[in-house]
């Protein structure tokens, strides 16, 4: 039976916040969004209808668990969220994943799509320690 791999371009762009009993969560690298990618553990998958019915289930769960993360976050790094934008779109990186990320009136790309809209911001050191440790400890991590 295969295993679960990360596609490179999560490793290379997000910074790993631990394992949930479906899905890798990881907090993307982009200081301006409190933004967390669910990634689910399995072999293969591209689309949502890949997943059993239970999987499914229990990956609406943790992206409700994932927007908790992203709210903590913001409130680390002194950010609103106006609104939680949840995707899966997986036009550039087809390993299905699901990205939960809190939008503020203002940001850079409001109200427009944050993909292809800039090159991101890194966070500094300091700053994605407090976000990393808020993000870990809303989802129990």
């Amino acid at each position: 039976m295969a295993e679960f791999v990360l596609d490179p371009a999560f490793a290379a762009t997000s910074a790993l916040l631990g394992d949930l009993p479906l899905c890798q969560a990881r907090l993307q690298l982009d200081a301006r969004y409190p933004w967390v990618v669910l990634i689910p553990r399995l072999p293969g998958l591209r689309e949502l209808e890949d997943l059993a019915l239970a999987d499914r289930a229990r990956l609406m769960e943790e992206t409700v668990m994932a927007g908790a993360a992203v709210r903590a976050v913001a409130e680390v790094l002194g950010l609103a969220v106006d609104k939680l934008n949840v995707g899966a779109l997986g036009n550039v990186t087809p390993q299905l994943h699901v990205h939960v990320l809190g939008r503020r009136v203002g940001d850079p790309a409001w109200p427009g799509p944050v993909w292809g809209h800039s090159p991101g911001e890194a966070y500094g050191p300091e700053a994605l320690e407090r976000a990393a440790a808020a993000a870990r400890r809303a989802l129990g991590l």
